[in-house]
């Protein structure tokens, strides 16, 4: 059975390997195209497509892949895993491979389709997502399920360590999935009506909501695009947040703690949360309390939104 695996960020990778260590033949890995990266705009690789090369395994990167089918046509697969790929796949696609593309969904279908799955179960707050593996179809994630497992979010969660978690929870999943296909066991169910999330992207913090919701904006956002915040002359961009035990009347912004003992603790609209970790801009991530050595932030100031 001769592969195709396209996918482009880390989440992918995990799955990527499991599927190459299974003994499957992974003939080509399509990835999206080098994209300009950090200040100075260097053109740089698809994590996927730095452990396709390392691996040996032919790369092929259409800038448009309904366009630029040939290479892909030329493999001549029977399968294609997608994984976080960056491109909705056209019939054409679809009809390249007789034995059917699959995709490792990061999300419990049909709960939070489309894109940042993982930033937006954190940010809304559930306490569980999980990983699907479906058989795909033009629709947006609506293709029917193969199998599906759950995985808990914890309070000490940012979208990083949830992501990585899922990622190797996508790879046992596929490598699950593939004996089935390739035996021709594929018991798939409908999906019912579900919800559809959008790309997530630098969002200021409103400490007028509660600190639950504070919480979960910051370790959703975390480690990027962020989520951030004025206090004075500086722009923090923070890196986790709490909830914290302590509580105030002053009014939701303020800062009521702020000293290495006790961290950075600020009043939301319900409740407080202490930030551990954050960045000032043009800084590098530190911890609260190494940031409040400095006494740039005191107890008493407060968060002004800028939008």
């Amino acid at each position: 059975m001769k592969i195709v695996f396209a996918g482009t960020p880390i989440f992918a990778i995990e799955p990527l390997c499991a599927i190459i260590e299974a003994g499957y033949n992974v003939a080509a890995v399509l990835t999206q195209p080098d994209r300009p990266q950090g200040r100075k705009g260097v053109l740089t690789p698809s994590p996927v497509k730095e452990e396709a090369l390392a691996r040996g395994i032919p790369v092929l990167q259409p800038e448009r892949l309904k366009s630029d089918m040939g290479a892909l046509e030329s493999v001549k697969a029977d399968l294609m895993v997608t994984c976080a790929y960056g491109q909705i796949l056209t019939q054409e696609v679809l009809d390249l491979f007789p034995m059917g593309v699959w995709n490792i969904h990061a999300s419990l279908l049909p709960a939070y389709r489309g894109a940042a799955p993982i930033a937006r179960a954190i940010i809304d707050g559930c306490r569980e997502t999980g990983v699907t593996v479906m058989k795909t179809e033009l629709g947006l994630d609506t293709g029917d399920i193969l199998l599906s497992a759950p995985c808990p979010i914890y309070d000490s969660d940012d979208c990083g360590t949830l992501t990585d978690r899922l990622s190797r929870l996508g790879a046992e999943l596929i490598v699950r999935t593939l004996p089935l296909i390739q035996g021709g066991n594929c018991p798939l169910r409908k999906q019912g009506e579900g919800s559809v999330c959008k790309k997530v992207g630098r969002t200021e913090v409103d400490f007028s909501r509660p600190a639950r919701e504070v919480s979960c904006l910051i370790r959703g956002l975390s480690p990027a695009p962020f989520a951030y915040a004025r206090i004075g002359d500086l722009t923090l961009n923070f890196w986790f947040a709490e909830e914290a035990d302590c509580d105030s009347h002053a009014p939701a912004g303020t800062v009521i703690a702020a000293s290495p003992k006790e961290g950075l603790v600020v009043q939301c609209g319900g409740g407080a949360v202490r930030i551990t970790e954050l960045q000032p801009a043009g800084g590098r991530r530190m911890s609260a309390r190494d940031f409040l050595n400095g006494r740039k932030v005191q107890e008493g100031m407060r968060f002004e939104r800028l939008s």
